[in-house]
């Protein structure tokens, strides 16, 4: 069986790579991208069962780029997941009126994180 395939999109280099490291150890294969434009090549050219995404993204933000992906009929049923430091009364309403699947709260939070992407993910990890 195939390992789900992440996409995490994050220009802070520390949450990427903290993100990458716990996904990779509960064996999701990891793609990264650092810009909105880079998301949306990969995503136009990658099969994927997950997008995390940093809401404020240099470019494109995060709700903008969401947008882009739910209007293109391959990528739009894509669980795609806010990641946000600004987790406010309100901001998981706007979050999800904007397309996201969901969100998670940032700083991560080592021990829930992988719980969390398992919740949204469509394809079950490997082993």
């Amino acid at each position: 069986m195939q390992p789900a395939r992440i996409l995490v999109v994050e220009d802070n280099l520390m949450n990427m790579e903290l993100a990458v490291d716990l996904l990779t150890l509960q064996g999701y294969e990891v793609l990264e991208a650092h810009t909105g434009l880079e998301a949306l090549e990969i995503t136009g050219k990658e099969e994927l069962d997950l997008i995390l995404m940093d809401v404020q993204l240099p470019g494109m933000d995060g709700l903008t780029l969401t947008k882009k992906i739910r209007e293109n009929p391959k990528t739009r049923n894509i669980p795609i997941v806010a990641l946000t430091a600004h987790a406010m009364k309100g901001d998981e309403e706007r979050i999800l009126q904007q397309g996201c699947t969901g969100y998670i709260s940032k700083p991560i939070d080592t021990r829930e994180f992988p719980k969390a992407v398992e919740r949204f993910i469509r394809k079950p990890k490997k082993g």
